[in-house]
């Protein structure tokens, strides 16, 4: 296959279909990290989408039905016992995602954003902590070896912010409407459950021989249930 750019893979942390992805991408083409470009996508505050709407460009989300929430509170269950993932379950309350993505883009600057972002998927999906909290961030960052207070501080930081409009900017680009989602050359693969596609396409790409191959809401806590779009604001099922 022919690439004129490098692979690129958009990520949430808000996204449990992101992490689990990411995770399955890493653990099977270990070398993902140096041959992908990773970029966040995240629902942005008003100062960004103001950028981003400069350069006529939006974020291509839509709401999410009580049905569609329901339903990937079941699935997320679902796959992580597929892949034997531990799951706690944050409770997310109108959160603001600014925080997490551009302490990224900061670590990312700073050569860390591994430790970042492992430090920062435990915190969320193996604690259920709220990563939007400031303090919450700066503990997980300054357990992985990193200046929390640094990290907490880029939210603020207008190089850090015209990063994050560069970011979203490129998803718009390339019509991201869901997380996560994965361009491969002229590929387009959307979702979890497209992982197998893109190890496929990946390893097409890079001439990689291919590796071989209870009820549905109990345990999820009751506060979720209600909890509409705190996890996603599209299609269920594959996408988070």
């Amino acid at each position: 296959m022919r690439m004129r750019r490098r692979p690129r893979v958009y990520f949430s942390f808000r996204s449990p279909y992101s992490w689990m992805a990411l995770d399955q991408l890493e653990r099977r083409f270990p070398q993902a990290p140096e041959l992908i470009d990773y970029y966040p996508f995240w629902e942005p505050d008003e100062g960004i989408l103001k950028a981003l709407h400069g350069r006529d460009a939006e974020v291509l989300y839509t709401p999410m039905s009580k049905a569609k929430h329901l339903y990937l509170l079941s699935d997320v269950k679902r796959s992580a016992q597929r892949f034997g993932y531990p799951l706690a379950w944050p409770i997310d309350h109108d959160q603001a995602w600014e925080l997490p993505h551009l302490a990224w883009l900061k670590a990312r600057r700073l050569g860390r954003e591994r430790e970042l972002y492992r430090a920062l998927v435990e915190a969320r999906w193996h604690r259920g902590e709220p990563i939007c909290d400031p303090e919450v961030l700066a503990r997980a960052a300054d357990a992985a070896g990193l200046d929390g207070a640094e990290l907490v501080a880029a939210e603020h930081d207008p190089e850090i912010r015209a990063e994050a409009v560069d970011a979203l900017a490129a998803a718009y680009d390339d019509d991201v409407f869901g997380i996560p989602y994965f361009r491969i050359g002229r590929e387009r693969l959307w979702g979890l459950d497209r992982i197998e596609d893109v190890l496929a396409t990946l390893r097409t790409a890079f001439d990689e021989p291919a590796d071989g191959a209870g009820e549905p809401a109990e345990g999820i806590p009751a506060a979720l249930l209600d909890r509409v779009g705190a996890y996603d604001r599209d299609t269920a099922g594959g996408c988070g």
